[in-house]
């Protein structure tokens, strides 16, 4: 590889577009329609975020109001979502933010985006893979014992006195082991699972939305907002644990609050652009996918919202010992007399809901492994593909080692906001490549076209990268030193492995690099 090639070299998007359209059938199958790409969606928003965040930003900021806290965060993401739908129908091949950067913002800082991108998908992936293990023994009245479902790191001394020492996370093994599996079996099979789950959770979320419905007391909406003013919040035994002074506590300001909190309750949309290259018709399909899952989730988000605070007082949310942690649970046996059952129907929801983000992670970050092994970025093996079921089987597998070693032996807080870093990065760059494209490349056919350019795509990535800032200062630490470690990877390995030349050499066929392989 000639050194003299800049680091801010960029894909020919001529090339990309006539490779996608020359696809010979060797490599990843386009199985998917826009109803698989919208579940897909569906499948990676709608987790335990819907059921947790909510009464979080109820309880801390914004009262009954977030109903408005779900609109204002559903606008923010719109931004990014008409970026990243522009995008996927114009370019569709798998690499969701890292192929878009790479085109349009060069090598560095496309490389830059995939390794952050591993931050949300493989981080995310085991860390939902150990909160799945928690709710499944939750489910089974703790069936299982604490040393086979917690990390070496943790331990605790029961009621009797015993001192338990975690061993390994079997359960978290288990279930990124069962998805792994399915993913290599095929796009299309996991596709059809991750429907049949999306299914059982939104008619769960559903049910609890009808039959929530009759229990509503108005007078839980009185006030709408949090007033200025508000008394603290105090626990049983006397100690406040909420005040409502500052300005992003009360009023509008805590419906803003409340947005950046259940933010994080929308992040997954994107995960169905890493999925371009296996869709059927991407031009079409890509954005309805994308934007349609927003639309249905926020809907869903605001109606839920809207339920469980009239249910319960959104006082009730504050306090750990009632309906902070547990919040639907709690509302469901206090206030819904006769509907238990709906509580446990809640948990199997949860339990769905962590187990298609999961399956949507894994397979958006196989992909993203994939394309950056056909560009020489990380090692050849990651892009091989299953003789039978052309999936990325060994990138599986990889990241199956990867995400199980951190699921079954590291506690789930460690990853903290990472996964949401990774997430924000992402989509601060997908918005401006829209623009830096628009300029650049007005000629080009854009199936779907984002809207009042630059302001979208400026708006989507101000909102963003000021939801980076406020990330607390630990987790700003340590992506900072992962972003130093893929620096190091860039410069030692992968800028003298890429197989996109310097201006003026050859470029290499593919067909080269595969009878290279």
């Amino acid at each position: 590889m000639s050194n003299k090639k800049s680091i801010w070299v960029k894909k020919s998007l001529t090339d990309i577009l006539a490779q996608a359209a020359n696809d010979t059938g060797d490599g990843l199958k386009r199985t998917l329609g826009a109803s698989n790409l919208m579940a897909l969606g569906i499948g990676a928003i709608i987790g335990a975020g819907l059921f947790v965040r909510t009464a979080a930003a109820a309880g801390q900021a914004a009262g009954p109001a977030v109903t408005i806290s779900f609109i204002v965060a559903a606008v923010g993401c719109a931004f990014a979502g008409l970026c990243y739908a522009e995008f996927a129908a114009m370019i569709p091949i798998a690499g969701s933010a890292y192929a878009y950067s790479y085109v349009t913002m060069g090598e560095l800082v496309a490389w830059i985006i995939g390794w952050a991108l591993i931050m949300e998908y493989a981080l995310g992936a085991a860390t939902v893979s150990i909160a799945w293990s928690e709710y499944l023994n939750k489910l089974l009245g703790g069936a299982i014992p604490y040393e086979w479902c917690h990390s070496p790191f943790e331990s605790f001394t029961d009621s009797m006195g015993v001192y338990h020492h975690g061993m390994i996370n079997a359960p978290a093994l288990v279930i990124l082991l069962l998805l792994t599996l399915l993913l290599i079996k095929g796009t299309q099979e996991s596709a059809f699972v991750n429907s049949i789950i999306v299914f059982v959770k939104v008619s769960i979320v559903l049910l609890f939305i009808v039959i929530g419905w009759q229990f509503i007391k108005p007078e839980n909406y009185v006030p709408y907002m949090i007033p200025e003013g508000a008394a603290p919040v105090k626990d049983s035994t006397g100690k406040i644990i909420a005040e409502y002074g500052g300005f992003f506590k009360h009023g509008f300001g805590g419906v803003v609050g409340g947005a950046a909190i259940v933010f994080f309750a929308f992040i997954g949309f994107d995960a169905v652009s890493t999925a371009a290259q296996e869709a059927k018709n991407p031009k079409r399909d890509m954005p309805i996918g994308i934007l349609g899952s927003l639309v249905i989730c926020t809907i869903l988000y605001i109606l839920f919202g809207h339920v469980l605070t009239g249910v319960a007082n959104w006082k009730d949310f504050v306090d750990p010992e009632k309906g902070r942690e547990a919040s639907v649970a709690y509302a469901i046996s206090q206030y819904m007399t006769g509907y238990g059952w709906l509580a446990t129907a809640v948990t199997v929801a949860i339990l769905a809901g962590f187990s298609s983000v999961i399956l949507v992670m894994l397979m958006g970050q196989s992909r993203i492994f994939y394309t950056m092994s056909k560009d020489g970025l990380l090692p050849k093996v990651l892009g091989e593909l299953h003789p039978k079921f052309r999936t990325p089987y060994k990138a599986n597998w990889v990241l199956f080692v990867f995400v199980g070693l951190f699921s079954a032996f590291v506690p789930g807080h460690v990853a903290g906001d990472l996964t949401s870093f990774g997430t924000l990065f992402a989509f601060v760059l997908v918005s401006l490549g829209i623009w830096i494209l628009r300029r650049k490349s007005p000629e080009i056919e854009r199936p779907f076209k984002t809207p009042l350019v630059p302001l979208v795509p400026l708006l989507g990535a101000i909102i963003c990268f000021g939801m980076i800032v406020a990330l607390d200062a630990q987790t700003l630490k340590i992506a900072m030193l992962w972003m130093i470690i893929g620096l190091v990877v860039y410069f030692t390995y992968s800028r003298h492995h890429s197989h996109l030349k310097a201006p003026g050499e050859i470029m290499p066929k593919a067909s080269d690099f595969e009878e290279n392989e």
